[in-house]
């Protein structure tokens, strides 16, 4: 199938330019190139960056070269696509110590080890040592003001209260830049982003077909939200990390399972390689099938991050804190994912600690719910209570004045568990 197609029928794709251009040059010039740039304002990129690394993903699965650009250089100027206010500036330092650990995740989703595979490429490498005059009369002449501020990128930031700083208004013209190095260093006539960056990569398409009388291409995704509305990646606690060390494995698990019924099949084919004819049969499932559904694209999505035996921990601990029930065969039948429930790692699973004489001196369970992390405030943790949704060891917390104590210890350990779906070992300090 041509990639296109691919990219369509897994819903990545928003808009193309020369859409019929395009399907000929994935299919007569094969392989071809392309390339995305991931901006480094944080050394670690979230589940939100997702629909971009798994596009280049299938493009190499494809049997085309992927470019990850990661943007040392633009960073250092900072995008307005999308901002209604300036990003903060960083130092090339952080830029490049940020850029360090991007290629690291990138790493997990795309092969670079190949001689003629993916690349991977720093635009810090052509951008920071630019002569600004030269610039200026080589590619600056090609862009027009007029049609500039007409984009949406810079038309919202002008028309904003902050308006629109001349360090970004560059912007553009370094990220078109980056595109005609990548067609004369390599060949790419293919680039994708956002639906934000619309703009920014006709502008790039523009210049080559200016200064290299070349056709080439641009691809955007859409802007992914959940059934409810809401941005996808967005939880209460911030933003859903690929990193670790941000957010756990487990947590990485759980951000998943939480998934509502109605975008299990999206989902799946966004985030996941299960094979299309899979997914659709997803469409029709209800009851304890969509909770293995939900298994089971919190499983995939976590092996790609964390890796197989991370996942394997992650739903181990989520089936015995759930009672999950061993997984139809026939659903999903190409994930890896046990079938089999087999013994729980604590280390998966949040947990806590107290002194065994604080324990024996008795703990208000509300203090208890905050100071393990699942109420914000002590009184946030007495609503909980009064709506019924917090347990002790399975048993329901009737009451915000009970006492907790070392009677209540299972195993040296005590349960503690916040709605449907939150839970904390209180374990004793040893």
């Amino acid at each position: 199938m041509n990639i296109i197609d691919v990219l369509y029928e897994r819903g990545f794709i928003e808009a193309t330019t020369h859409d019929e251009q395009l399907r000929r040059h994935v299919t007569e010039d094969k392989p071809v190139t392309c390339y995305i740039g991931f901006d480094p304002t944080a050394s670690s990129l979230h589940v939100g960056h997702l629909v971009p690394i798994m596009s280049l993903a299938h493009m190499q699965k494809n049997g085309h070269r992927p470019i990850a650009l990661v943007g040392g250089g633009t960073g250092l100027v900072g995008d307005p696509s999308g901002k209604t206010e300036m990003r903060k500036l960083l130092d090339l330092d952080q830029v490049e110590q940020n850029a360090l650990g991007i290629k690291e995740q990138l790493s997990r989703f795309i092969d670079f080890g190949e001689a003629d595979g993916a690349v991977l490429l720093n635009n810090a490498d052509w951008l920071v040592g630019l002569k600004y005059i030269e610039f200026l009369r080589d590619i600056g002449r090609h862009f027009s003001v007029n049609r500039m501020v007409k984009t949406e990128s810079y038309r919202v930031r002008l028309e904003s209260e902050d308006g629109l700083n001349f360090v970004e208004f560059n912007y553009m013209l370094l990220q078109a830049y980056d595109f005609l190095k990548l067609y004369d260093k390599l060949g790419c006539r293919i680039q994708m982003g956002g639906s934000d960056q619309w703009g920014n990569i006709v502008a790039g398409i523009d210049l080559v077909r200016r200064m290299r009388q070349v056709e080439t291409y641009g691809i955007t995704f859409p802007l992914v939200t959940t059934s409810s509305g809401a941005k996808m990646g967005k939880t209460a606690k911030g933003a859903v990390w690929l990193d670790a060390e941000r957010t756990s494995p487990y947590e990485y698990y759980q951000f998943w399972i939480n998934t509502d019924d109605g975008d299990i099949p999206r989902f799946l084919s966004l985030f996941t390689f299960l094979p299309i004819d899979e997914i659709h049969q997803t469409k029709t499932l209800d009851g304890s099938n969509i909770n293995s559904a939900k298994a089971i694209l919190a499983f995939e999505a976590t092996k790609l991050v964390h890796g197989k035996a991370e996942a394997i921990k992650a739903y181990e601990a989520s089936a015995g804190m759930f009672g999950l029930k061993r997984l139809p065969d026939e659903i999903l039948p190409s994930s890896s994912i046990p079938r089999q429930t087999q013994k729980i790692d604590d280390a998966s699973v949040p947990s806590a600690y107290v002194d065994i004489t604080e324990l024996e001196a008795g703990i208000p369970v509300f203090k208890l719910y905050h100071s393990a992390g699942l109420a914000e405030s002590g009184s946030a943790a007495r609503r909980l209570i009064s709506q019924g949704g917090a347990y002790v060891n399975g048993n329901r917390v009737k009451s915000d004045s009970y006492i907790v104590t070392a009677s209540d210890l299972e195993d040296n350990e005590i349960v503690l568990r916040a709605g449907k779906k939150k839970f904390c070992k209180i374990k004793i300090k040893k």
